[in-house]
């Protein structure tokens, strides 16, 4: 019983002793070294930490012009764990100008999107400056409300708006991906063209400003004096290779067709205009109604947004057969003085290939069938090089070709500084033995030879091409960005600088594939690009046009082509023009590309041929039947849309309705060509 007592002392007096050292050394913790998170969780509720957007990178053309600059625009944003009971709504939405209706419904869109559990949301972008000041007088009343200062993109020159592209917050999909690890909601990311190929650069690096509040959470000043803040480091500068007066022109030139024009520097590769058509004002792509503008584009029966001068996919007509040209040469099949007798077309594979010359030897050498476009020569020249009997068959003589295609940078993106490039197509072999069950020959493609057929190609790849015959076999990657905050030789653009030798084709071919698109210019298709002092290399295309309209391959107007470089000796520029549904290429799009030459060689535009200006910039070529078919394929994405939800009965009574649907598109379609075509012909 004495040892239970003593046990029991002990007992008790070890709790004593025990309980106090243990409250003290947690009391150490609390205070001292802020273990528990209690310190924090203080902090949190007593220091308000604001991050300071940096000015995003300022975009300038080659003469430093400045293309796009900042200006600074406040966001509402709200902390929800910080509004009270007494929050005023009804004063704040008289200061921001908004009803109550729509600020709860800003607040639940919030809530729905990111969820109730973030720390903040913003509810308005791009206040007025107005409403700006009149809430910094009252900010103190709200609880929960910051005003939230940001860099808006202004369009100084007002062009660009296809490759510069815009910015927007990023989305909660991005912020989920491991390359935007560094970004948070609220954040703005450059969305589409040099804005977000070079991201990166342009963002600079966010601040960080610590506040303190109050025990009512408002504002009282700098935390510790600012001694923990942190400044934004604005973004790099770009200059880019863009000539911002060429790019006006080709935009003005550009505005009411579509298509697009190109010019380039064959000696960089750097791009000096890129015009995609129609054109459009790129304020829309800045300021407080920027998605109702892009929704308003992205349903546009014109496609604004499109950018048809990387993403458009054509058949190069005529604009191809220097290219053929260049590769018979080289595959020793032809000479310069070769000579084809067209009489208005070519039959040698038992169907007529129709030439728009006949007789008089206008395909007496290659730079008479240049000069006049033969279209016989040419489809007789492209089989000589894929028949030539050092190959041993056709097959192995059509992936010597293809080769030569993609040397020529063909079949694939070139590698632009921009996002959401195509790269054309270029049959092989493989096509032909799925299409054909093995069993082909070179009258199965002679049409390749003059750029039709399966052969696809973008504008840019025309224009680099345009590059590659001007420098006598090299290009380099066509590219907008010169240097990045002055420095031209920065890792992002190494492989901008590399040069690209083409198949080793001799000067000698490229030198009478040269004198022919003279020829183009000073008696042949192009004349219209004649420039006093200049000589002016060019080759006109007229591309068949077919599109598939319910169902039904449809013959369409075909598209203006025209391709070019200037001088021949020493060339300073390579320009690509297409204009879609505009017929002949010396009709529009020669004019266009003489134009855009004139003006960047000599800095200005004859007064002789300011009215052929006015009548590029004034001319309206979308023809009606573009929103015909854009309704019809609207409704057809509707429908497949819908038939995913039907039931297999549904189904079954749908189908019937939809033969009904297309009779009646049929009927559509054929009164509209018919009245299109056959009563405007019978008229004229």
């Amino acid at each position: 019983m004495a040892d239970f007592t003593q046990n029991r002392s002990n007992y008790i007096r070890i709790f004593f002793v025990a309980i106090p050292f243990i409250l003290i050394v947690r009391l150490l913790f609390l205070q001292v070294f802020g273990s528990g998170g209690y310190k924090d969780a203080a902090i949190g509720q007593a220091v308000y930490i604001k991050k300071i957007y940096p000015p995003r990178g300022i975009i300038f053309d080659r003469n430093n012009k400045v293309l796009m600059n900042n200006s600074v625009v406040y966001d509402l944003v709200i902390e929800p764990s910080k509004v009270k009971a007494d929050f005023d709504t009804a004063f704040l939405c008289k200061m921001i100008n908004v009803s109550v209706q729509d600020f709860d419904k800003q607040i639940k869109k919030q809530i729905l999107k990111y969820g109730a559990w973030q720390k903040e949301f913003t509810i308005y972008r791009n206040l007025s400056p107005t409403t700006v000041a009149r809430l910094q007088e009252n900010l103190y009343d709200f609880t929960g409300v910051d005003l939230m200062e940001h860099s808006e993109r202004n369009f100084t020159e007002h062009c660009g708006g296809n490759f510069v592209g815009y910015i927007n917050e990023i989305s909660k999909e991005q912020l989920e991906l491991e390359k935007f690890a560094g970004y948070q909601k609220g954040d703005y990311i450059g969305i589409t063209g040099i804005e977000s190929m070079y991201e990166d650069v342009l963002r600079g690096q966010p601040g960080v400003q610590y506040l303190l509040r109050d025990v009512k959470q408002k504002i009282q000043g700098p935390y510790k004096n600012g001694t923990k803040d942190s400044s934004a480091i604005p973004g790099k500068s770009l200059q880019l290779y863009i000539d911002a007066r060429l790019q006006k022109i080709a935009e003005e030139m550009m505005a009411n067709k579509l298509g697009s024009a190109v010019a380039i520097d064959p000696n960089t590769g750097g791009i000096l205009a890129f015009a995609s058509g129609p054109s459009f004002n790129p304020d829309l792509l800045t300021g407080a109604d920027k998605s109702k503008n892009l929704g308003n584009m992205l349903v546009d029966a014109t496609k604004p947004l499109f950018n048809r001068a990387i993403k458009a996919n054509y058949p190069p007509g005529s604009t191809f057969k220097p290219i053929t040209a260049l590769v018979a040469l080289d595959e020793g099949v032809i000479t310069p003085s070769f000579g084809y007798p067209c009489g208005g077309g070519y039959y040698a594979c038992g169907r007529r290939i129709g030439c728009t010359h006949s007789g008089g030897g206008h395909a007496a050498n290659l730079s008479l069938a240049i000069a006049n476009s033969c279209n016989a020569y040419f489809c007789h020249v492209f089989r000589l090089a894929i028949d030539a009997p050092k190959h041993g068959s056709t097959h192995v003589g059509l992936e010597r070709w293809h080769h030569y295609m993609n040397e020529f940078g063909l079949g694939h993106p070139i590698g632009i500084d921009i996002p959401s490039e195509n790269g054309g197509n270029i049959p092989d072999s493989n096509y032909f033995d799925r299409v054909y069950n093995k069993n082909w020959n070179s009258c199965n493609m002679s049409i390749i030879g003059m750029g039709q057929g399966e052969i696809l190609m973008t504008p840019l790849q025309m224009a680099n091409a345009m590059c590659i015959i001007a420098n006598k076999g090299y290009y380099y990657i066509p590219h907008f960005v010169k240097s990045i905050d002055g420095d031209s030789t920065h890792a992002k653009l190494g492989k901008y600088l590399q040069k690209h030798v083409v198949a080793n084709i001799a000067d000698s071919a490229y030198n009478a594939v040269g004198y022919g698109m003279m020829a183009v210019v000073d008696q042949g298709t192009g004349k219209i690009a004649r420039i006093p002092g200049i000589e002016v290399c060019a080759k006109t295309g007229t591309a068949q046009n077919e599109r598939m309209i319910s169902g039904k391959r449809v013959k369409l107007q075909n598209h203006s082509m025209f391709v070019a470089y200037a001088p021949r000796v020493n060339p300073k520029i390579a320009v690509a023009v297409c204009i879609e549904n505009a017929g002949y290429g010396a009709t529009w799009a020669g004019p266009i590309a003489s134009l855009m030459i004139e003006q960047y060689l000599t800095d200005t535009i004859a007064k002789s041929r300011l009215p052929l200006k006015k009548k590029m910039d004034e001319a309206k070529i979308i023809p009606n039947y573009t929103f015909i078919i854009d309704s019809l394929e609207k409704q057809a994405a509707r429908d497949k849309e819908m038939m995913k939800r039907l039931s297999k009965d549904s189904l079954k009574i749908l189908n019937t309705i939809n033969e009904k649907i297309q009779r009646r598109n049929d009927t559509i379609m054929a009164e509209y060509f018919f009245r299109s075509y056959f009563l405007n012909n019978a008229k004229s």
